[in-house]
């Protein structure tokens, strides 16, 4: 094979994840093969992922990923998770019909109520109201106010109540938790003190009433689980969306001595959350922006280069470099005449900036350096990405643990507490653009040393197959191993006009094996686990969204032992038998494979990323549907 070849089959083995549950050196037992109904000793050798969890998608010729032995027929293809547009959650009209019965107007069961015949008297005009709510808002609303025991909550024989008062004051100020006062306003009832007609007073106080109601239940389950299904936004979300039992909460509230304390209680208490509402709080009470200075950029400014934009970026530089930063230069920035040439002293310059916020100080100059030169985002965007956080926060339990793992993917970072204190950190590689990385949580199991690389479909369809096509040899002379329904064939013997659907191929462990020395599994649907990697230079890059999807590691052993609860020696000492075994860690722990472009860092201070997958314009587009959705008129 020529070294060109060597190189691309590499490169090929490099930029991908697979298997989602551990592979023994005999079997693998996955996804498929509960679906299929197999056991885990029926498991088909070498099928380590048959679908890396992306939907196949049949072109013109093909049936399934088959194209009938056809060598003209297109080559087939499986496709990646898409984005939807977002539906919001339904809403309806609630059933008013059984909140007053026609056989007790007048009266009701309840004691406080019976000594106010005015309110009962009132209470009967319920039926008229009209409101539109969430569908589970609406249920809870019908149980609540259909029992005739239950008092109202917010109206007495005086008109609104104080209570009523302090639960309006609330949600006017959603926008301090993050959410959108408009989604939760409440007219106060329009009552003419010149006109004494009870059955106006009535309908415009049970109006009232029913309307605060309604929004305070979808306040109190928007600060809980947000006002966004993340499923609804794409195929790479996946969360099991939070319950919220709204049935005692306007029971409690009838009782609660305090509602404003009891609403306000509601919203997440996490230290994250709790530092981004406090940043929130900050930035709107700044009146206006700093000055920013633009930086527009195309592609990348290197060393020797010549740059409309070098008078920007000097300009940005002396702005927001540290004082240090600026005497170190002061020579440099004095005599800089605003010239286009990227010269040796200005390189020198930006190397001193890139050190000084943490990137790599190479002295080239992309988008990355260019948006932190500039300032980094403005106080709207900010604001924005704030808001998104707290929002996509609520997905997440409010106490992450004492002891979990914390991958946040547009800082290209991964995180490891215990005693809910970072205690190591490190860089990762993510998915590219194409093959994203999703968003979800899960449990850390194993640790498998000396990995097999169980190659994906997507992979072998849309990148091995034409090769395949071209030469039937390639794997076998890569050191590939090919199964076909679980039995080992050489590469040359396969049908690669025909279906891979039974097609199985898998890397042995190797040094050149995608997965290095080791990967640590939360077995999971979409494939995606953290591993080492060969290709260690990728680390040194700003921009690490390059892999296929999972998780690579700076540091594997480190991450190995932190899980384990054990020492790197360990992890090396497991590394050197040179065989594929696996390990369970002591106890599962959280992993959060997640997705902030605010977020705080371990002393609190909430850091701003850029949004790689450009996710954070969904979730402002799924808000925008939801209070369509709950505005729209009856």
């Amino acid at each position: 094979m020529t070294l060109s070849l060597k190189n691309a089959v590499s490169a090929l083995a490099l930029s991908c994840c697979a298997a989602t549950v551990t592979s023994a050196p005999a079997h693998a037992y996955t996804l498929m093969d509960m679906l299929s109904g197999r056991s885990r000793d029926q498991a088909p050798i070498f099928m380590d992922n048959p679908s890396n969890g992306r939907a196949l998608a049949p072109g013109k010729g093909q049936r399934g990923i088959a194209n009938d032995g056809d060598p003209e027929a297109p080559l087939p293809k499986v496709s990646s998770p898409r984005y939807y547009t977002y539906k919001a959650d339904p809403v309806r009209v609630i059933n008013t019909s059984k909140f007053a019965d026609a056989m007790v107007t007048g009266s009701v069961a309840d004691a406080s109520q019976t000594q106010n015949p005015e309110l009962a008297t009132e209470r009967r005009f319920l039926v008229d109201a009209k409101v539109k709510a969430p569908v589970e808002v609406a249920a809870a609303l019908e149980a609540y106010y259909g029992d005739q025991k239950n008092p109202l909550v917010w109206v007495d024989t005086a008109g609104v109540t104080d209570k009523a008062k302090a639960a309006v004051a609330v949600l006017a100020d959603a926008a301090s938790v993050g959410l959108d006062p408009a989604d939760y306003t409440v007219d106060m009832p329009a009552i003419d003190a010149a006109n004494p007609d009870p059955a106006v007073r009535g309908r415009a106080l049970t109006q009232f009433e029913l309307d605060l109601s309604s929004k305070v239940l979808a306040y109190t389950q928007d600060t809980i689980r947000g006002r966004v299904d993340p499923n609804k936004l794409s195929g790479y979300h996946d969360f099991k969306r939070k319950d919220v039992n709204l049935n005692p909460i306007l029971k409690m509230l009838a009782l609660s001595p305090d509602v404003a304390a009891y609403l306000k209680s509601r919203s997440p208490h996490g230290p994250q959350f709790v530092a981004l509402q406090n940043e929130l709080a900050r930035l709107r009470a700044e009146t206006s922006d700093s000055e920013r200075i633009e930086i527009s950029l195309s592609g990348l400014v290197r060393p020797g280069d010549s740059s409309p934009q070098l008078p920007n970026i000097i300009k940005a530089v002396s702005k927001h470099g540290s004082e240090a930063l600026r005497k170190a230069n002061a020579e440099t920035i004095a005599a800089y005449n605003g010239s286009e040439v990227y010269s040796p002293e200005l390189v020198s310059l930006v190397e001193d900036f890139q050190k000084e916020r943490g990137l790599k100080p190479d002295g080239v100059i992309g988008q990355a350096t260019a948006r932190i030169m500039a300032g980094g985002d403005n106080n709207s965007s900010k604001i924005d990405k704030l808001v998104v956080a707290m929002e996509q926060a609520r997905w997440l339990p409010d106490d992450l643990g004492s002891r979990y793992v914390f991958i946040n993917q547009p800082a290209f970072m991964v995180y490891y507490f215990n005693d809910s204190k970072q205690q190591l950190s490190m860089r990762v590689v993510i998915g590219q653009p194409s093959h994203q990385t999703f968003f979800f949580e899960d449990q850390i199991e194993t640790v498998e040393f000396n990995p097999f690389w169980g190659v994906p479909q997507s992979i072998i369809v849309n990148e091995m197959l034409p090769k395949l096509r071209a030469d039937p040899n390639y794997l076998d002379r890569m050191g590939y191993e090919v199964a076909v329904g679980g039995k080992a064939v050489p590469s040359s013997s396969v049908d690669w006009y025909g279906s891979t659907q039974n097609i199985s191929v898998r890397q042995p462990p190797s040094g050149d094996n995608a997965l290095g020395e080791l990967k640590i599994l939360f077995p999971n649907a979409h494939a995606i686990y953290m591993h080492d990697t060969p290709s260690k230079s990728f680390f040194k890059r700003d921009m690490r969204a390059l892999s296929h999807g999972c998780v690579r590691l700076a540091d594997p052993r480190a991450m190995a032992a932190a899980v384990l609860g054990t020492s790197v020696d360990q992890v090396a000492k497991e590394i050197a038998t040179g065989k594929n075994h696996a390990v369970q860690v002591p106890q599962k722990m959280p992993v959060y494979v997640a997705y902030f472009t605010a977020w705080p860092n371990k002393d609190g201070v909430i850091e701003y990323f850029d949004d790689v997958y450009g996710r954070d314009a969904y979730v402002k587009k799924a808000f925008e549907a939801t209070s369509k959705a709950r505005g729209a008129q009856i």
